[in-house]
């Protein structure tokens, strides 16, 4: 069973056991919330929206219709998503792009997310990023706009380009995940 605290506005009723949700946050009635995910304080969550179990969504960050988001995520602070390319007021599209987050990746604080963008799984995006293209797995994008700095594992260790940790050990591909050589 999910903990819902008594000053959110949880609509939907397709969360997960063992999610937290925390003060001051919406979820529409569409949303869907995986199991052991904490959904921190002052976050909106629309109604197209599909969120995967264990994901970590913290202050401030609002889930627009259109977006799947994969298991173990972890969102940031005041990371922007949006989806719609061409905002008007009063004017919507007829459908709203899809945006991927692929499990496991993390987003950092203030990171700015354009519609329609994949992230690819375990891949980064470096605090106050504004990401205008497509991540793939693994690999860690900063900037504005955000370009490809480097790898990192699914266990969270920084690579070079040439995929050498700090300490100059060598990781190679090997079935479509990043290992010591």
């Amino acid at each position: 069973m999910p903990k819902i605290h008594p000053l959110a506005d949880v609509q939907s009723d397709r969360i997960g056991a063992g999610t937290q949700i925390w003060q001051f946050v919406v979820v529409l009635k569409e949303a869907r919330i995986g199991e052991n995910c904490n959904i921190n304080c002052q976050v909106f969550i629309e109604n197209d929206v599909v969120i995967g179990d264990h994901v970590t969504i913290k202050p401030g960050v609002q889930i627009w219709d259109g977006m799947y988001i994969g298991d173990h995520v972890f969102i940031g602070p005041n990371a922007t998503f949006t989806n719609d390319l061409i905002p008007r007021s009063k004017q919507y599209p007829t459908s709203f792009p899809k945006t991927f987050i692929g499990e496991g990746a993390s987003l950092g604080a203030n990171s700015t997310v354009l519609p329609g963008i994949s992230i690819g799984k375990y891949a980064m995006l470096g605090a106050g990023s504004v990401l205008t293209k497509d991540i793939p797995n693994n690999e860690v994008w900063i900037g504005n706009p955000a370009k490809f700095h480097g790898f990192i594992t699914k266990e969270g260790t920084l690579l070079s380009k040439q995929l050498k940790d700090s300490e100059g050990q060598t990781y190679c591909w090997r079935n479509g995940e990043i290992e010591k050589e």
